[in-house]
């Protein structure tokens, strides 16, 4: 592996990591603060919209050069954000901050993926995306066990006086610009940050969004839809284990498990799905299943046993899912536009986080059954929308 791709890797290994942290302890937090359960999904939605703006922005930024300039900066207003989330104390204020942090976080996360597909060889670009979804989950997973160690052991509270779950968030701060350093000295430009060209205006470069593909523009919708289902069972898991009386410790180390089973997914399973030439059909086949197993998994009389089991099936999958659905968007942008494309597919991926959590948020209410079922559904639709794109790219084959 060529040492410009393992450095990137590494970045995406790093940042699940420390972006992470505060996960575990937020549903503890949130209601520490007397705030009521529904704002658990508005803060996730409010980080999301930042998200959603973001992604475009950053991406046309992204491709007219200094992609590590543009990684800096949004990490550092990554930083101001979560210390604000952590210590505003307010929750109308906390939605700016969270608002702050995605619009933010979204440079890295969508520029880091347009980088390590311009760095690619075509042949190779799908495996290395599975690498580095693979380095975010697994750090990510980290993320949460060290944040649910650090929130609840009595060692470390002591350690590091954590009187209250708001210095997790300064801590995560804090490394997090340590980690905006690193990119600063580490980043390696590719051919298209270096290469002098004339580059179009980012007005024109909205423009050119405005005519994508209908094929791709229905991929993007499905992908959506099944965000939204993935988004809650993520988001909502975290939840649901706190109303069963697991610790945050707990829900860590279930995060820890399932990030070595996707690491293992993405090295052995990914390379073998990349090679198939109808990833449409390889990516329904996974969403049907996936929506299967939901719909079996929180009607299971023992709940832990089933997630440590079943529900890693599921895990598997979308470990999968992930760097096809990448692939496959990438397969669709021209050289030089590949910011810009990761750019729509993160606000596309926004919205469904977005319309998640709220949706989640009042789904949950009523009753967890029917939010967690309510994902299943989603990826039905995102599936369905797939026969159609699949036709569409069927009519535009023999039309040629």
């Amino acid at each position: 592996m060529k040492k410009n791709i393992a450095i990137t890797i590494s970045f995406f290994l790093v940042q699940g990591i420390i972006h992470n942290l505060g996960h575990p302890v937020t549903p503890s937090f949130v209601r520490a603060l007397g705030i009521p359960d529904f704002m658990f999904g508005v803060f996730f939605a409010s980080m999301s919209f930042g998200l959603m703006i973001g992604g475009p922005i950053w991406g046309i930024l992204g491709d007219n050069g200094k992609k590590k300039n543009f990684i800096v900066i949004g990490l550092v207003m990554y930083s101001i954000g979560q210390f604000g989330f952590g210590y505003a104390g307010n929750q109308y204020i906390m939605m700016f901050f969270r608002f702050f942090s995605g619009l933010g976080v979204v440079a890295a996360s969508t520029l880091l993926i347009s980088h390590i597909i311009e760095i690619s060889e075509k042949k190779d670009r799908a495996k290395h995306l599975a690498f580095s979804a693979a380095a975010m989950t697994l750090g990510g997973s980290i993320g949460y066990y060290l944040g649910g160690f650090i929130g609840t052991n009595e060692f470390m509270v002591e350690i590091l006086n954590i009187t209250s779950y708001s210095k997790i968030f300064l801590f995560q701060a804090l490394l997090n610009i340590l980690y905006a350093g690193y990119v600063y000295y580490a980043f390696v430009d590719s051919k298209f940050d270096i290469q002098v060209l004339k580059k179009p205006s980012i007005l024109q470069s909205f423009k050119e969004i405005t005519q994508i593909k209908p094929s791709l523009l229905l991929f993007l919708i499905s992908l959506t839809f099944m965000t939204i289902g993935a988004i809650n069972l993520s988001k909502y898991m975290d939840v649901y284990f706190n109303d069963l009386g697991y610790d945050p410790q707990q829900l860590g180390t279930f995060v820890f498990v399932t990030g070595i089973v996707s690491v293992i997914a993405s090295i052995f399973i990914v390379p073998l799905f990349a090679r198939f030439k109808k990833q449409i059909f390889a990516i329904s086949v996974i969403q049907l299943l996936s929506a299967a197993i939901v719909f079996y998994v929180f009607r299971a009389s023992n709940f832990l046993l089933v997630v440590y089991t079943i529900y890693m099936i599921y895990v598997v999958f979308k470990a999968v899912y992930q760097p096809l659905e990448q692939n496959y968007i990438s397969l669709n942008a021209k050289e030089g536009n590949f910011g810009k494309v990761m750019g729509v597919r993160q606000s596309f991926l926004s919205i469904g986080m977005v319309i998640g959590p709220l949706l989640g948020g009042f789904l949950y209410e009523k009753s967890p059954l029917l939010l967690f079922d309510s994902s299943a559904m989603m990826f039905l639709i995102g599936v369905f929308l797939l026969g159609f794109v699949y036709l569409i790219k069927k009519s535009n084959q023999k039309s040629n």
